[in-house]
C-alpha cells in the first residue's frame, strides 16, 4: 500500500483578505516597533511649522466672506473654541509626526463638544459622535490625540488643577483603550450593534454622582428631547401673509430672498430646488418617499457652528400634512476634509457623499434623511458639494463651560468609549487591542502630548489674537 501524501492547503484570495486572529494581533504587536507607544508623548514640531493664522487665512479663501470675521470672532472667545476651529492646524501638525499604520475611518474632528446626544430612528436617546465634516480614514490615534487635547483644553478653560486635568484625559484615554479590547473580543455583528444607550448610562450616572449632576443631566436630555421639527418651528418662524416664514436674523439667519433680487434672486432659488431634488435622490427608497409628503415652503442661510463658519450652509423649512407637521433640513456645504493633504485624498468624488460614508460607518445610528448632493455651477460658477440631515432631532451637547471635575471624567469616560465603538467598526479593532496593551503606557503616552498640545494651542490663540489687533485679520465678535 502505498503512502498517502497530502499537499499543503494553498491559502485563497479570501483568507488572504481574511488574516487570523493572531495574524492581526502581530500585526498590532508590529506596530509598537514602527511608532513605540511612548513615543507618543512627544510633541514633534517641526522648525518650518505652518503659520497657523496663514492656514486659516488659507481655508477662508473657499468661504463666504462677509462670514469669516464671524468664525475668528468665535474662535477669539477663549482657547477651547480656538481648538475647535483649528482641525486644519491640528491635521498639519499629527501629519509632521509619527503615526501608526493602522488605519480607521477617522472622524477627523473628534473633540468633545463634537459629541452629544440625538434621537435613533427607534426614537431612542443616543450618545454618538454628531460632527463628521472631516471624516477620512487614517490612523487611529489621530482622532484620539484630537479628543485627548480637546479635554485637556476644556479642563484648562474651566480653571480646573492640574492633576484634575491629567485625570480626565487619562480617563478618556483609558476608557477608549479598555473598551477597544473589549470590542476585540467580541464578535463583528455585536461590535456593530452596540451602542451608547443614554438611559442606560444614567442609571449608572446616578450610583456614582452626586445629585447635582445627576439633575444637571436629567435637564439636558430632557431638554434635547423637545428640541425637534416641531420646537424649530417655534423658534425660527413667523406667519407672513398666512404662511410660515423663517425669521430674518442676520448675519447669522438670512432669508433667500434677503440675499439677491431680481433675477439673481430667481436663480439662487432654482439652483437650491435643484439641490434638494437632487439630495432626495441619494435617500433610500422609503425615506424618498417620506420626503415626498412634504412640500418646501421656504429656505434661509444660517450661520452654524465655529469650525463651519463660512461655509455655505441652508436651512429649508418643509410643511406636510398642514403647519402643524413641519421639517426643518439643514443643507450644508462639504468641502475637501483637512485631512487629505496628510493621508491622501477621498474614494469619494462628492464631498458631501464622503461626509455622509463616513458618518453612517462610525455612528451606530444616523439621520433617517442623511443625503448629499451636488451644484454643478452655482452663481459664481464654482462646483459646491452638500450633505443633508435634519436641522433638529432630540440634539443635545453637554455644557462644559458649568463641568465640575468629577463630571467631566465621567464626560470623558463615555467620549472615549464611544470613539472605540466607532473606530471599531471600521478598523482593525484586534491589531488596535494588540498594540495598546494591558498597560497604561498608551494612556500616559497620550497625556503627556495633551499637555504639550495645550500649550502650543494657546500660542496659536494668542497669535490669531495678534493678527486681529494688527488688522491682519478681521473679527466680529458676540454674533
Amino acid at each position: 500500500m502505498s503512502a498517502v501524501t497530502t499537499r499543503p492547503r494553498r491559502r485563497s484570495r479570501r483568507d488572504t483578505n481574511h488574516p487570523t486572529t493572531a495574524e492581526r494581533i502581530a500585526l498590532g504587536r508590529a506596530a509598537r516597533k514602527e511608532v513605540p507607544r511612548l513615543r507618543h508623548a512627544v510633541l514633534e514640531v517641526p522648525a518650518n511649522r505652518a503659520d497657523p493664522v496663514a492656514l486659516l487665512e488659507k481655508q477662508a479663501e473657499s468661504r463666504v466672506p462677509e462670514l469669516v470675521p464671524i468664525r475668528y470672532g468665535r474662535m477669539l472667545v477663549s482657547p477651547f473654541t480656538f481648538y475647535r476651529g483649528a482641525a486644519a492646524i491640528m491635521a498639519a501638525d499629527l501629519g509632521a509626526g509619527p503615526r501608526t499604520s493602522l488605519r480607521v475611518q477617522l472622524c477627523g474632528d473628534a473633540h468633545l463638544s463634537n459629541f452629544g446626544v440625538f434621537g435613533s430612528p427607534e426614537r431612542r436617546l443616543v450618545f454618538d459622535i454628531n460632527d463628521f465634516d472631516e471624516t477620512l480614514p487614517g490612523p487611529w490615534e489621530w482622532d484620539v490625540k484630537r479628543l485627548a487635547v480637546s479635554l485637556e483644553v476644556a479642563a484648562r478653560d474651566n480653571q480646573f488643577g492640574a492633576a484634575d486635568r491629567r485625570e480626565i484625559v487619562r480617563r478618556g484615554v483609558w476608557e477608549y483603550r479598555t473598551a477597544m479590547r473589549q470590542f476585540a473580543t467580541m464578535r463583528n455583528l455585536e461590535v456593530w450593534y452596540a451602542s451608547m444607550d443614554v438611559d442606560t448610562r444614567l442609571s449608572e450616572l446616578r450610583a456614582v454622582a452626586t445629585r447635582k449632576q445627576v439633575k444637571r443631566t436629567e435637564q439636558t436630555l430632557a431638554k434635547a428631547r423637545t428640541k425637534d421639527s416641531m420646537h424649530a418651528f417655534s423658534k425660527l418662524t413667523h406667519m407672513v401673509d398666512g404662511e410660515p416664514r423663517i425669521i430674518s436674523d442676520p448675519p447669522l439667519i438670512e432669508p433667500i430672498e434677503d440675499l439677491a433680487h431680481g433675477v439673481e434672486a430667481e436663480q439662487l432659488t432654482e439652483a437650491l430646488h435643484d439641490v434638494l431634488r437632487a439630495y432626495r435622490k441619494t435617500l433610500a427608497h422609503d425615506r424618498k418617499a417620506l420626503l415626498e409628503r412634504f412640500r418646501l415652503v421656504h429656505v434661509a442661510r444660517k450661520v452654524v457652528g465655529v469650525g463651519s463658519v463660512g461655509t455655505r450652509a441652508w436651512i429649508s423649512l418643509m410643511l406636510g400634512r398642514d403647519e402643524t407637521d413641519p421639517l426643518f433640513l439643514q443643507i450644508k456645504e462639504a468641502q475637501p476634509s483637512v485631512l487629505e493633504d496628510h493621508v491622501g485624498k477621498s474614494v469619494f468624488a462628492n464631498c458631501g457623499e464622503r461626509v455622509v460614508a463616513g458618518q453612517r460607518m462610525m455612528q451606530a445610528s444616523s439621520d433617517i434623511f442623511l443625503g448629499w448632493t451636488r451644484i454643478a455651477a452655482g452663481l459664481d460658477g464654482v462646483r459646491r458639494d452638500f450633505y443633508g440631515r435634519q436641522l433638529k432631532d432630540w440634539k443635545g451637547s453637554a455644557v462644559i463651560e458649568t463641568m465640575t471635575p468629577k463630571g467631566m471624567i465621567l464626560y470623558a469616560g463615555m467620549c472615549g468609549w464611544t470613539l472605540a465603538r466607532a473606530h471599531a467598526r471600521s478598523g482593525d479593532r484586534v491589531a488596535i487591542a494588540a498594540y495598546l496593551g494591558n498597560g497604561d503606557t498608551f494612556d500616559r503616552a497620550i497625556c503627556d502630548f495633551a499637555t504639550a498640545y495645550a500649550d502650543l494651542n494657546e500660542l496659536d490663540y494668542k497669535a490669531l489674537a495678534a493678527a486681529v489687533k494688527s488688522g491682519r485679520i478681521a473679527a466680529a465678535k458676540g454674533l
